[in-house]
């Protein structure tokens, strides 16, 4: 039995949906965005194979939640995408993290809070705030290897 079909028609916006049936609930709501970077560094006051020069391909997962707009999204995955082209990945993406990040121990912990940080920022930004109904920064999962990673969440923080 095959259940493929092709649909018959589109449905149309103003015939079929209104714009009232767009937003289906008015709860927050999380998203999720992933990215990755290759970046050398080394770590200070560590014994091990880490305090010498060495790279990393990390993955970064982002969960940001807020509430719906009008036509049902929170944010737009693209806006997330040009916040981390242009706010984040240039410090980090094929670098040297203990010049190109504030000086600090480049560990996976604290730059995973360096990273929370820098979303935070540019989601406050005006251009962005207007865009985001309350988006915000829930946690940052930073992975140095596929089977380890540091994490930030907010209410560790605080609010």
């Amino acid at each position: 039995m095959n259940d493929f079909r092709i649909v018959d028609r589109l449905q149309k916006f103003g015939e079929d949906i209104s714009s009232k049936q767009l937003k289906y609930h008015y709860k927050r709501v999380m998203v999720s965005k992933e990215f990755t970077f290759d970046a050398a560094h080394h770590l200070h006051a560590y014994e091990g194979k880490c305090m010498n020069l060495h790279g990393h391909t990390y993955k970064v997962v982002f969960g940001i939640s807020g509430y719906l707009d009008d036509r049902g999204l929170m944010i737009d995955f693209g806006d997330i995408k040009k916040i981390w082209k242009k706010e984040i990945e240039f410090y980090l993406d094929h670098r040297y993290l203990n010049e190109t990040l504030p000086p600090m121990n480049t560990t996976a912990e604290n730059i995973v809070y360096w990273i929370f940080d820098k979303m935070e920022e540019a989601l406050k930004k005006d251009e962005m705030k207007q865009a985001n109904n309350g988006a915000r920064v829930e946690f940052v999962r930073l992975f140095e290897t596929p089977t380890s990673y540091a994490e930030m969440r907010r209410e560790w923080i605080g609010e």
